[in-house]
């Protein structure tokens, strides 16, 4: 793994991570799934546009368009959709550590359903993985956690699991940034029926509420998106998911930091036990490439 990759890599993780305290910000003043589907028209607006600058076309691959859609239902309009409405309720901390664990389902799944080979290391991590997560959970569910908040956090990371998997034999095939903005105008057809069977609209217009919606469409909607298919093409998926592990830190340490979300004792440490799960994980996933 290059310089350059884990530049990229790390960036990805960061962006990623901060994505939860800008949704957590655009949620308290605005309805979650039409800001989200307003989001999602705009960066696909902007993603096309590049794409044509750059001489890219419309005349995608057979798994491209599986890609797109895939992608633009699963990630797009389920996980993300899922995420802004629960974090109404939950904190962006815990919305991010719940989504880390998608590196654990997916290997998890690989292991039960695909029956992959599975390294001790491997084992060890999902072990870990999951008594980082219960020694999380049975703290926040002491404090009063908004359970079906969580359980929508959970159904989310499952979407993002199953794209995932159901894009093992993908191959790139050129016109990066047109999958990319495409899939975002899946998900923003998706979201906006969604919302308005749904939601009554509200929108209370203030400075963080346009500074966190523009950050949220151009950064972790749009240039995190693209960073994340360029690593892949790159350092394969594997090894390109083992920056994973940084998201439980990332995300709880930006979460702190923005809106002053409060970690005890037992959340440090079971971040800690998250991201060291998720890099044996990982670890024995790529040992094994």
């Amino acid at each position: 793994m290059d310089m350059r990759a884990i530049a990229m890599g790390l960036a990805f993780a960061f962006i990623w991570s901060s994505a939860f305290t800008s949704a957590r910000i655009i949620v308290a003043d605005a309805s979650p799934l039409a800001s989200l589907a307003l989001r999602f028209f705009i960066s696909g607006l902007i993603g096309v546009a590049i794409a044509r600058a750059l001489g890219q076309t419309w005349h995608l691959t057979r798994d491209q368009w599986r890609a797109t859609i895939i992608f633009g239902i699963c990630q797009n309009a389920i996980y993300l959709g899922l995420n802004f409405y629960a974090m109404q309720t939950v904190e962006a901390s815990l919305a991010t550590i719940i989504a880390s664990m998608m590196p654990l389902m997916v290997a998890f799944a690989g292991w039960v359903i695909f029956r992959d080979k599975l390294p001790p290391l491997g084992i060890a991590g999902l072990v870990l993985g999951i008594g980082g997560v219960f020694l999380i959970m049975s703290a926040r569910m002491e404090s009063g956690v908004d359970l079906f908040g969580v359980t929508l956090c959970i159904i989310a990371a499952i979407a993002l699991t199953v794209a995932t998997l159901s894009m093992r034999s993908m191959s790139s095939g050129g016109n990066l940034m047109m999958v990319v903005g495409l899939q975002m105008f899946v998900g923003a057809g998706v979201l906006a029926v969604s919302s308005a069977l749904t939601e009554t609209i509200r929108v209370t217009i203030t400075p963080e509420l346009i500074a966190a919606f523009i950050y949220t469409t151009l950064v972790p909607g749009l240039l995190a998106t693209w960073i994340w298919f360029a690593l892949v093409a790159r350092i394969g998926a594997t090894k390109a998911a083992t920056f994973h592990f940084l998201n439980p830190f990332f995300g709880v340490a930006i979460a702190a930091l923005l809106l002053g979300e409060r970690l005890g004792l037992q959340d440090v440490i079971g971040v800690a036990i998250i991201a060291a799960g998720i890099l044996a994980v990982q670890l024995s996933r790529a040992a094994k490439t």
